[in-house]
C-alpha cells in the first residue's frame, strides 16, 4: 500500500492505472497510425492536432474511469456491476471527446472515425487488462500476508472484515495468541507463540505484522517488534491499519494520543487559501453551468405546487467551529413536513417527500443552491455534510469525538457520501463519522479533486440517495 493525495492505494491499483493510461494512449495513437497507414486519404500524421490528441483522450478516459469509481476498491466485486461502470465510464468521456471534437471544434481536420477506432481499440484493451488483473490479484501468493497479535475482540474485528471481504488485498495467516483475556478467534486459525515473532513471520512470509490485543497496557514483545521492523517487516497499530484498509478512523477504537502523534490533521495556511480559491472558482463554475438547470427545477417546482409553496426552504445547520448558518436547497419536503416542530431523520421512502422532491434527491439536484453558501464562505465543496443543531446536540452526546468533524467546513459532498449509503440513524451517524474524521485528517486539495470527481458516479448511480 501507498499513500497517494491523503488515500491509501494498492500498488497492484496504482499499476493497473498507468498501464490502463497506456492503453488509452496507444489506442488513440494506434488508431491515427492506422488510419494514416490504410486510410484512403492519408492523414498529416505530424501535425500538432494529431500528436496531441492520444494525450488529451488518455487524460479524459482516465479521468472518466476514475469519475466511475473503476480504481475503487470492490470496483470488480460483480462483474454487471463492473460493465455497468465500464460503458458508463466510456459514455462519460464519449461524450466529452463529442465536445471537444465537434463543438469547439478542438480537432480540425482530423477524421471522425478516429474516435471510434480509439474507442474500439480502448474498450479491448480494458478488458483484456482487467481480466489479467483480476486473476492476478486474486492470487493469494501476490496478497499482503498479515500477522495478528492477538486473539480476543480486536482481533475479531480484523477477522470480521477479512470474511465480509472489506480487507481485499491482504491474506491473515494467523492469529498469535498472547494471553488475552477473551478468546474469540477459532484455535484452527491460532498460532501458538513457540518461536520469536521474527522466526514465526519468516515461517509465514509475513509481510505486516498488526498489534490488536486487547490491553494495550499489556507488555509486548517490543525487542522481538523491532527485530521484525529492522528485517523490513511492517508494523502496525489496530487504528492505523484500518485507515489503511478500510479509510476509516475507528471511533471504537480511538484515543486521543494517537491523534496527536500519527500524520495528518495539518491544515495550513497555504493549504486553506488553494482550498478557498478552489472552492471559488469551481463554485463559480458550476453555478454557471448549473443555471440552466436551477431554472428548470424553479419551474417544474412552482407548477407541482401550483405556485403555492416556496421553491426554495432554509435550515439552520452548523459549520466549522460550531457557527451557525443557514443552508439553502430546492425543496423536496411537503410544507407541513415539520409542523409539530419535531427534527426528523429524513427515512427510506419517506411520505413527506414530493414527487418532484424524490427525483431531486435522487438525482441531488436538490443540493445546487448550496453553491450560495459555498460562494458566500459558509460551506466548501468538499467536507462533511453539515448537520442540524438538534441532531448535532444529540450525537455529541452520545458519539465520540463527534465535534472533532466541525475542525473543517462542511460540504456539498464528502469521503462519506462516497463510501457509506445514506444515514438515517444514529448508528449511521457514528460509521459516517469514522470516514468524515479520516478526511478531516487526511484533507487536501488533490483528495478534494478526486472526491468531487467521484461524486459523479453517486449523481449517476444514483448511490445512497433518500
Amino acid at each position: 500500500m501507498i499513500k497517494l493525495f491523503g488515500i491509501y492505494i494498492s500498488k497492484a491499483v496504482v499499476l493497473l492505472a498507468v498501464i490502463e493510461i497506456l492503453i488509452f494512449f496507444s489506442s488513440m495513437f494506434g488508431a491515427i497510425f492506422l488510419r494514416h497507414k490504410f486510410g484512403t486519404n492519408s492523414l498529416p500524421i505530424d501535425s500538432d492536432t494529431l500528436q496531441n490528441l492520444p494525450t488529451i483522450y488518455a487524460v479524459i478516459m482516465f479521468s472518466s474511469m476514475t469519475a466511475l469509481g473503476l480504481y475503487q476498491k470492490g470496483s470488480m466485486a460483480s462483474s454487471s456491476g463492473f460493465l455497468l461502470r465500464l460503458l458508463l465510464g466510456f459514455l462519460v468521456g464519449g461524450l466529452i471527446m463529442a465536445f471537444l471534437y465537434f463543438s469547439l471544434q478542438l480537432f480540425p481536420n482530423t477524421d471522425r472515425s478516429l474516435l471510434t477506432h480509439g474507442f474500439t481499440l480502448s474498450i479491448l484493451g480494458i478488458l483484456i487488462a482487467r481480466t489479467l488483473f483480476v486473476r492476478v490479484t486474486s492470487d493469494k501468493t501476490l496478497k499482503r500476508r498479515v500477522l495478528v497479535l492477538g486473539v480476543g475482540i480486536n482481533a475479531d474485528r480484523i477477522e470480521e472484515s477479512v470474511k465480509s471481504k472489506d480487507t481485499v488485498g491482504i491474506v491473515v495467516v494467523g492469529y498469535v495468541n498472547l494471553g488475552d483475556r477473551i478468546e474469540l478467534i477459532d484455535e484452527s486459525r491460532q498460532v501458538v507463540k513457540d518461536q520469536t515473532l521474527l522466526e514465526i513471520s519468516n515461517r509465514f512470509a509475513v509481510d505486516e505484522i498488526v498489534v490488536a490485543v486487547d490491553d494495550r497496557r499489556k507488555k509486548l514483545p517490543n525487542h522481538e517488534l523491532l527485530e521484525c521492523k529492522i528485517r523490513g517487516i511492517q508494523i502496525l497499530d489496530l487504528l492505523t491499519f484500518f485507515e489503511k484498509e478500510l479509510s476509516i478512523i475507528n471511533i471504537d477504537l480511538l484515543y486521543p494520543s494517537w491523534m496527536l502523534y500519527t500524520d495528518g490533521y495539518r491544515q495550513k495556511a497555504l493549504n486553506r487559501t488553494i482550498k478557498k480559491t478552489f472552492d471559488m472558482t469551481v463554485g463559480i463554475v458550476i453555478f454557471i453551468v448549473a443555471a440552466p438547470l436551477m431554472i428548470l427545477v424553479a419551474l417544474a417546482s412552482l407548477i407541482e405546487s401550483g405556485g403555492r409553496d416556496p421553491i426554495l426552504y432554509s435550515q439552520v445547520r452548523v459549520g466549522k467551529n460550531g457557527k451557525l448558518f443557514k443552508v439553502f436547497k430546492f425543496r423536496s419536503m411537503r410544507t407541513d413536513a415539520e409542523a409539530d416542530g419535531v427534527a426528523r431523520w429524513a427515512s427510506k421512502n419517506d411520505a413527506r417527500i414530493t414527487k418532484l422532491g424524490g427525483f431531486l434527491r435522487k438525482t441531488r439536484l436538490d443540493e445546487l443552491p448550496q453553491i450560495y453558501n459555498i460562494l458566500n464562505g459558509d460551506m466548501s465543496l468538499v467536507g462533511p455534510r453539515p448537520e442540524r443543531p438538534e441532531f448535532v446536540l444529540q450525537l455529541s452526546n452520545d458519539i465520540p469525538y463527534y465535534l472533532q468533524r466541525h475542525w473543517v467546513k462542511p460540504g456539498l459532498t464528502g469521503w462519506a457520501q462516497l463510501l457509506y449509503p445514506y444515514g438515517a440513524s444514529e448508528e449511521d451517524a457514528k460509521r459516517k463519522l469514522e470516514y468524515d474524521l479520516y478526511y478531516v485528517k487526511n484533507a487536501s486539495t488533490m483528495l478534494d479533486f478526486i472526491i468531487l470527481l467521484q461524486t459523479i458516479e453517486v449523481v449517476l448511480l444514483g448511490k445512497g440517495a433518500q
